[in-house]
Order: structure tokens, then sequence, then C-alpha cells
């Protein structure tokens, strides 16, 4: 899944020992949509090498999150994690040219089928619409 929004708080940064002896660390945020009527804040989290990996994203900065969403239950209880795998610079689609991008364009309309030619002549010949009502030979 995908989000665009702004970062509005950057949490210190969380670590530890797992049991196994293993060591962890996560980095949190909270993201603000964009273009949406009603903004939403939306909490989520890196985690161990993403945390690193996204050092660069500072409060004030506009991205694109790709991430999981996942439950689980603790002493009867229910708990949702935000987990961010990817996460981009969002550029709007009008900076797009001005950065060197090409803005998207539609590709061209197909040209329209020429009209089929009227048969020649006899009983299939197809009526002339175009006639005035001088030239109407029905007999009624």
């Amino acid at each position: 899944m995908e989000v665009t929004g702004k970062i509005i708080q950057k949490l210190e940064p969380v670590s530890g020992t797992s049991k196994a002896g293993t060591q962890w660390s996560k980095q949190e945020y909270v993201l603000e949509t964009i273009g949406d009527a009603y903004p939403k804040k939306v909490f989520f989290d890196f985690f161990g090498e993403r945390a690193q990996q996204y050092s660069w994203i500072e409060v004030g900065q506009e991205i694109t999150l790709s991430f999981d969403i996942e439950s689980r239950e603790y002493n009867g209880r229910w708990y949702t994690n935000i987990r961010g795998w990817k996460a981009e610079r969002y550029v709007p689609t009008a900076q797009q040219g001005q950065a060197g991008e090409p803005p998207y364009q539609a590709a061209p309309a197909a040209p329209a089928p020429a009209p089929a030619a009227a048969p020649a002549g006899g009983a299939d010949a197809l009526p002339d619409f175009n006639r005035s009502s001088e030239d109407d030979e029905l007999p009624f």
C-alpha cells in the first residue's frame, strides 16, 4: 500500500536486544496526508536496517511511503503496526517537468475510420438522405 504526505514528527530512535540476543532498532514517524479534503495522521516505523537506510527523512519533508499493515494479539488486546518498507521524496506532477522528467501525456487518439463506400446502383443501393423533398419518388 502507499500513502503520500508530509512528515510532521520524527521520534527518537528505539533499539534493544531480542530474547535470542539479536540487536534491533526502529525509527518512528508521524505523517500527515496531503491532497485529501480531510488530512489524516499516520504513525509508522522503519525496522532494522531500513531504520538507518531512511535516516534522511526529516520533519517537513513530503514523501510517498510504501508500507505493510500487520496486527497481533497480546494479552487479549490487538495492536496494529504500519511498517514502512520504502520511502521516496514526493515531487508534485507540476514540478516533474521542471526537474527533467516529462509530465504524463496521454497517447494520441487513433484516427476515425473512413466511411464505407456506398454500393453502386441497383436494388442494393443505399437511399440518398440529402435529396430534397421534390426529388422524392414515393407514390403516396
